[in-house]
Order: C-alpha cells, then sequence, then structure tokens
C-alpha cells in the first residue's frame, strides 16, 4: 500500500471499484458486489470522493462528468462495459460467463451501458447523499 493521506491508504495492489455514490443503480451493484466478493480482493470508492479524483487524475480519466463504473487494477484501468466484465472475471465461478462478452465490439458494449447510465437516476433513483458501509465491509471503502 501506498500511503495517500494519513487517513487514507489506496492500495497498489488490490482492484479498486469507483461508482457513483448517489446512484441507486450502482449502490446497488456494489451491494451485490459486496458479499460476492468472498476474498474481499475488492476496495470501493465513490466517484464524489477525494481518492476517487486523485485514482482518475493518475489514470488519465476525467475527474468530473464521469458517469461509468471504473475498476483501477494497478496500472490498468477499465470503465463502463469493460469494468463490468473484468469485475466478473475477477469474481470468478458463474460470474466469468460474462468473459465472452469482452469480443462483443466495445462499441455496442458501451453503446447498451451508456443507454442505461443515461437513464438510471430516472429508471432506479437517486440518493441525496452516498452510501455509508457498515461492519467489516467499511474497511473496505476508500474515503
Amino acid at each position: 500500500m501506498s500511503p495517500d493521506t494519513p487517513e487514507t491508504k489506496i492500495p497498489d495492489d488490490s482492484p479498486i471499484v469507483l461508482f457513483d455514490g448517489v446512484c441507486n443503480l450502482c449502490n446497488g451493484f456494489v451491494q451485490f458486489l459486496v458479499p460476492r466478493d468472498t476474498d474481499e480482493q475488492f476496495y470501493f470508492a465513490s466517484l464524489q470522493s477525494d481518492v476517487a479524483t486523485q485514482l482518475l487524475a493518475e489514470h488519465g480519466l476525467p475527474t468530473d462528468e464521469l458517469e461509468s463504473i471504473v475498476l483501477i487494477e494497478g496500472e490498468d484501468c477499465y470503465v463502463k462495459s469493460a469494468a463490468v466484465i473484468r469485475i466478473a472475471s475477477i469474481l470468478g465461478g458463474v460470474y466469468a460467463l460474462l468473459r465472452p462478452f469482452r469480443f462483443v465490439p466495445r462499441r455496442v458494449r458501451d453503446w447498451v451501458y451508456d443507454l442505461v447510465a443515461a437513464n438510471r437516476y430516472r429508471l432506479f433513483g437517486k440518493k441525496d447523499q452516498c452510501m455509508m458501509p457498515t461492519g467489516n465491509v467499511q474497511q473496505r471503502f476508500l474515503e
């Protein structure tokens, strides 16, 4: 781990999922992911956090108006459908069945992703503030 601030350490070697902390769909995805990540490999940060801003900037991604799940894995960065497919691959098991979708042209995959993302607040709602994790999961959420 490399220190970021005295309060926050950003793991160098663990996958980090960046998500829209006020989006119900994105929060639902994280809530789906946490119990299935039995090896506790993933760390999480909302796109609205300072940690996410720093990670996005380090990987050359926009730090504002990003409407996507982002997976940071070491020096690699995945966005939109590529992030979802890579997360499923890391989870393994039945979720790894999504791997073959990486052969679908990214333009097609991301068109579907963008369609859902553009309507996510209308379809799934929006929170007034970011989700606050509890229990042993809290240590995997970066602030």
